[in-house]
């Protein structure tokens, strides 16, 4: 199936958040097809990562309307939303650094259900492991070799894919990744960029990213904000080549390398 005919999981209906007189996301539309990368992107301030707190949950909306997987979650909080299938990871890396990479995955994979991740005194054997989830994201992420290694001990380009790891560890329909090649080495970018084309097989993947060689290569649907509203939407090379892209965010950049 065809990005353009995949059915559309997560769709945004005017959505506003204000802080005061300030106005942060001046009534945003948005349509995410199921199995897509659909990448949203625009200059500091652009209302990008305020989207993404409406869309997850972590912050609540001021109107508009959020839809997700034929429910209405506007007024869900983020942990239902979790349960209803989204999982995020953060611009700063949130890991358990002093434990292994294994029970990371487990402690991700464990919380998508309160009533065995708020179950402390029981060991994490048998069905409390999610030994055949954590196998299965640490093969993806390439990470085996590491799984007992503390996540403090891994190098930053392995930091962010266990952190992309551990969103895919609750087993999402929707995986929202905020910047996740930030701060990132040359070597890493392409396993990173990898990784995260793969996740459409079996994911949606809704992403903020400033590296727009990645953006243009895995992207199915780019989203470019400025101010807080929609500037443009499309497919890449339709976006390379708008005039109002161009010169509100991408300049000569559009052909690649960081904006």
């Amino acid at each position: 199936m065809s990005a353009a005919a995949s059915p559309i999981l997560l769709e945004a209906q005017g959505v506003e958040k204000r802080y005061d007189k300030f106005v942060a996301l001046g009534g945003v539309d948005l349509k995410v097809r199921a199995n897509t990368v659909h990448s949203v992107i625009g200059p500091n301030g652009a209302g990008k990562t305020t989207l993404f707190h409406m869309l997850t949950g972590t912050k609540t909306v001021s109107g508009g309307r959020i839809l997700f997987d034929g429910h209405d979650v506007t007024r869900e909080p983020d942990h239902r939303r979790v349960r209803r299938g989204m999982a995020r990871s953060f611009q700063v890396t949130s890991l358990f650094l002093t434990l292994p990479v294994r029970e990371n995955l487990r402690l991700a994979a464990q919380g998508v259900a309160p009533a065995m991740a708020l179950n402390c005194w029981s060991p994490p054997v048998g069905r409390r492991s999610c030994a055949d989830t954590v196998a299965s994201v640490l093969a993806r992420l390439g990470l085996e070799r590491h799984a007992d290694t503390p996540a403090g001990n891994l190098s930053h380009g392995q930091q962010r894919r266990l952190e992309v790891g551990m969103a895919l560890a609750a087993r999402p329909k929707a995986i929202f990744l905020d910047e996740p090649t930030s701060g990132m080495g040359i070597d890493d970018l392409d396993d990173m960029k990898r990784l995260i084309q793969g996740l459409k097989d079996e994911h949606t993947v809704v992403l903020i990213e400033h590296n727009m060689g990645i953006v243009m290569d895995i992207s199915d649907t780019i989203t470019v904000m400025q101010q807080g509203r929609v500037l443009a939407e499309g497919l890449p090379d339709a976006i390379r080549a708008d005039d109002r892209v161009r010169s509100a965010y991408l300049g000569n950049m559009i052909t690649g390398g960081k904006a």
